[in-house]
């Protein structure tokens, strides 16, 4: 196009030396090019598919289930150390398979939770990094953990945790930056902001913040306080990391938040739409991805309903990608929500909605 517009320049100047200029050309009507549809061609099963995330085993595991369409796998805890390390089955091996564009998941956040961190580096808890340099360490942390990983082709990592350490409820404790909302928010920044300056996707958890619920969602219900003091506290760090928008996505818990319902908030349209909308004090209104905790593996959702059925919930409630770590029912939640669709009970836009959020994450 370059070339073009010089030799094009250089005609006129030819022409204007050895004539009289000609009258001036009325400016061509701006015309405007409408976007591609990222979804042209896809049917409906195949967005549905999309919108799944899905716990991984093995290679064998994970190129099944890609086969399938989903649009993400997530490395578990017990999975084969192969799709790590193995030439020929690794992640690697697995793009050059499938031959598509996809997501690869893992839980990295440092401390306690640092899945195969014989392979991947072990690094410090959240807490500690915090005491030991603050910010600087955050970001620090987060991009050496984000080049690891994706050498071993991860491209989303499950981090950071923005709750903030209430004190007493151990399934937070170290995992949280601060005891301070503030200072949560500005270490869990820095953190993504790690992450993502060597391309891995931050993810910022548990929306809308589990530092001082009754209980851990592993095993049974935890009730938050109402929504009314989170504002006041735990919704501090989500705001200031709105506010920055780093490029970061949000993962929404499932602690159930007076004020907003008896729901857990990842099956909550209420919980959603306070993300989307930020209509909650400092906060910016978020359109970036939005994904589920784990839906199979945890009480709280696994005592209230099967799998499929938390799938269909937490599409139709806001969000994009369902995670859930013990797949083994891929096509069972994706018929659920195909016959969610067929009887009305999920609009097909919210569906056209999150698979075109998917899309642009996977492309760009």
């Amino acid at each position: 196009m370059q070339i073009f517009r010089v030799i094009a320049f250089a005609a006129v100047l030819a022409v204007a030396g050895c004539s009289a200029p000609p009258e001036p050309a009325p400016a061509p009507a701006p015309t405007s090019t409408p976007a591609p549809d990222p979804l042209e061609g896809m049917t409906q099963r195949e967005k549905v598919a999309s919108l799944m995330m899905v716990g991984v085993e093995s290679y064998d595991d994970a190129k099944a289930k890609l086969d399938m369409g989903v649009g993400g796998i997530f490395i578990v805890s017990w999975a084969d150390p192969g799709l790590l390390t193995e030439p020929g089955r690794d992640i690697h091996a697995l793009r050059k398979e499938v031959r598509r564009p996809f997501d690869v998941a893992i839980d990295f956040e440092g401390g306690r939770v640092q899945r195969f961190a014989h392979i991947l580096g072990e690094q410090p808890a959240p807490g500690a990094m915090a005491a030991s340099g603050g910010h600087v360490a955050a970001y620090r942390t987060g991009q050496e953990i984000g080049r690891n990983l994706r050498a071993h082709g991860i491209t989303v990592d499950f981090a950071p945790v923005l709750d903030v350490d209430g004190g007493g409820l151990d399934v937070v404790g170290d995992r949280s930056f601060s005891h301070d909302p503030h200072d949560a928010g500005v270490y869990g920044v820095a953190f993504a902001r790690g992450l993502e300056s060597v391309g891995v996707d931050a993810v910022f958890k548990h929306f809308p913040g589990h530092g001082r619920a009754s209980g851990d969602t592993h095993f049974g219900d935890a009730v938050t306080p109402p929504v009314s003091e989170m504002e006041r506290h735990d919704l501090i760090p989500f705001a200031f990391a709105t506010q920055r928008d780093v490029g970061a996505a949000v993962m929404v818990g499932h602690m159930v938040v007076p004020g907003l319902g008896d729901k857990p908030s990842s099956l909550n349209p209420a919980a959603y739409h306070l993300l989307r909308d930020g209509s909650y004090p400092g906060a910016a209104p978020f359109t970036r991805m939005v994904y589920t905790d784990d839906l199979s593996g945890m009480q709280a959702i696994s005592g209230r309903m099967s799998t499929e059925q938390a799938v269909v919930e937490a599409l139709r409630s806001g969000a994009d990608q369902a995670l859930w770590s013990t797949a083994y029912d891929v096509p069972a939640a994706i018929d659920a929500v195909m016959n969610a669709l067929d009887t009305g009970y999920i609009h097909p836009s919210r569906i056209d909605a999150a698979a075109t959020r998917v899309h642009y994450n996977l492309i760009y």
